[in-house]
This record gives C-alpha cells, sequence and structure tokens, in this order.
C-alpha cells in the first residue's frame, strides 16, 4: 500500500497537481489562460475518446458487454446511496440532496484520466476499452438525481433542458465523437494523428492537472461555508463508491488495474456535465455546497489519496 501511495504521489500528474496548489498557497502571479485551458479539456477529451474508440475496434464485443453494464448499474446506484446519505445522515433538504447526488454519481472524466495514467504508471495498465465506460457512466445518475428533484413538488428549472444539456455537452460530444472516429478509422487510420493524440497526451495533462490544482485550492476556501458534514462527506462517499466498484469491476471481468480506474471513476464526482446540467434543471440549488464538494473535497482527496486505495484494493481481491 505504502509503495502504491509513494508511486502515485511521485507520478508527474499529481505532482503537477501539487505545484498547482502551491501557486496558490504562496500567492503566486501563475495564472493557465482560460482559451488554453479550454483547449486543453477539448484535446484531453476527444484523444480519450479517440484512444477508446481504437481499443474498441480491436476488442471482441464479448469482452466490454459485462463492464458496460456493471458500469451502468453502478450509474444508477450510486446517485441513490449518496442521496440516502445526505437526507438521512446530513438532513440535507431534497434539492441540494438531488443535486448532490447527481455529481456523485456521474463521473469526472479528468480523475478518470489520472487514474489511468497512476495505474500504468504502476504497473497496472487498464483496459483500452475504458474511455467507453466513462461515457457510460456519465448521464445515468444525473437522470436519476433529477427525477428524484422532480418527484415531488413544482421545480423552476426543466428536467428536459438539463437532459439536452448533458447529452449534447462537449464531454459527451467529445467522448462519443472521439470513440467513433477511432473505432470506423482503427489503428492504421489513426496512425498519422497517433504522434499528436498519443505522444503528447501526458504533457498536455500536466498542464490540465496544474490548472486543476490552482482551482481546487482556490475552492477550499469555501470548506468553512459547507460545514463538516459534507467535508466527511466528500472523503467517505468516494471511499464506499470506489470500494464498490473495484469489487464489481473484477466480478465484470476487468482487470487489476481496469477495476482500479472504475474504482476511481465510480467514487469521483462531476464537475463539468453535472453543474452544468443541475444548472438547468435545479437552478434552485446551492453551487456552493455541489462545486466544493466536488472539485474542493472529493477531487483532490481522490488525486493524493483514494486512487492509491483502489489500486491495492484492486491488488488484494484480485489476488
Amino acid at each position: 500500500m505504502l509503495d502504491i501511495l509513494l508511486t502515485s504521489l511521485l507520478s508527474p500528474v499529481v505532482l503537477a497537481f501539487a505545484l498547482g496548489a502551491l501557486a496558490v498557497a504562496v500567492k503566486s502571479d501563475l495564472e493557465i489562460p482560460e482559451p488554453l485551458y479550454q483547449a486543453l479539456s477539448i484535446y484531453l477529451l476527444l484523444a480519450i475518446g479517440l484512444k477508446g474508440g481504437v481499443a474498441l475496434s480491436k476488442t471482441p464485443l464479448g469482452e466490454v458487454v459485462g463492464p458496460v453494464g456493471a458500469t451502468f448499474a453502478l450509474g444508477v446506484l450510486t446517485p441513490l446511496t449518496a442521496y440516502t446519505v445526505l437526507r438521512r445522515l446530513g438532513r440535507m433538504d431534497r434539492t441540494n440532496a438531488a443535486a448532490l447526488a447527481a455529481h456523485y454519481g456521474s463521473v469526472s472524466a479528468v480523475t478518470f484520466i489520472a487514474a489511468q495514467a497512476v495505474a500504468a504508471y504502476a504497473g497496472s495498465p487498464s483496459e483500452g476499452f475504458m474511455p467507453a465506460l466513462v461515457a457510460v457512466l456519465e448521464v445515468p445518475a444525473i437522470i436519476v438525481g433529477l427525477l428524484i428533484a422532480y418527484a415531488r413538488g413544482e421545480r423552476a428549472g426543466s428536467w428536459q433542458e438539463a437532459l439536452r444539456e448533458v447529452v449534447t455537452g462537449r464531454s459527451i460530444v467529445l467522448l462519443v465523437g472521439g470513440m467513433a472516429i477511432g473505432w470506423v478509422a482503427g489503428e492504421e487510420g489513426t496512425a498519422a494523428v497517433a504522434p499528436f493524440f498519443v505522444a503528447g497526451f501526458q504533457g498536455a495533462l500536466m498542464l490540465f492537472l496544474l490548472d486543476m490544482g490552482m482551482t481546487a485550492a482556490r475552492r477550499l476556501r469555501d470548506l468553512r461555508s459547507v460545514g463538516p458534514f459534507l467535508v466527511a462527506f466528500g472523503v467517505g462517499m468516494p471511499i464506499v463508491h470506489g470500494a464498490l466498484g473495484v469489487w464489481v469491476g473484477l466480478l465484470a471481468g476487468l482487470s487489476v488495474g481496469g477495476a482500479a480506474v472504475l474504482g476511481a471513476m465510480v467514487s469521483s464526482a462531476s464537475y463539468i456535465a453535472a453543474p452544468a446540467a443541475i444548472r438547468v434543471g435545479l437552478p434552485e440549488a446551492n453551487p456552493a455546497y455541489y462545486l466544493t464538494a466536488s472539485l474542493g473535497i472529493t477531487f483532490p482527496f481522490n488525486l493524493t489519496v483514494g486512487i492509491p486505495i483502489y489500486l491495492a484494493l484492486a491488488e488484494w481481491l484480485g489476488a
């Protein structure tokens, strides 16, 4: 466990994240320009979709069906567990509990990318089709969260508009579109763009994590406003969901690295697709709760401590 933790903490992507947080702590004037951040996020999402599509084109359908079905089931189950904990233990109102449940059932693409990189760095690479599971996991939880909130009473927002926001959002368009391109073109057809989308991937990821470190560090200032329960929820819920994801991943036939990455995906909280959908579908929900918990608590926890835990658990259960 200690070896895995050290390997994770000393990986370039985690160190870049720490550098970003340090820059905020020392009040450096370091900034990643917004256009560069947008370009990096487009590049990373399209690249993982493209690589996933190429891997899918070489993978027999029978190997993918089990993990896809398991991932979809987790996407429906985890918002329900999160919602139950928030309502029963946190005594949170229905709207904010549903908004948070949507975030904690959906997935953080950046956590997925970091988990893939750390697993490979630790010598346990995951399956190539894992990006397909990101697309599968992103949508169901947001629908479940909105349905919970809309089950009673009149709402200010529109769940149809929120659903459209998710499905046509850049993360789904780039992931699914990239996978379609990779699947149709195959390895031979994408060879010409591989130097750009494969060789440059880790460098772009470091720049992106540098910016995420600064963003997460700034969110830490909001911890006082969300209260101790939400801080505990932001650490405890990912561990429960992550362990569940690792166990289900191994049962579905994933490798140790694949199960660890699925655990990290299931443990993560969305801060791109879900906030956009909740802003439209549940405008009365408090952004300080779901943004601070997902980006200021769960994301840095998973990146530094959570991913090594899921990797160690996968190695232990898969031995």
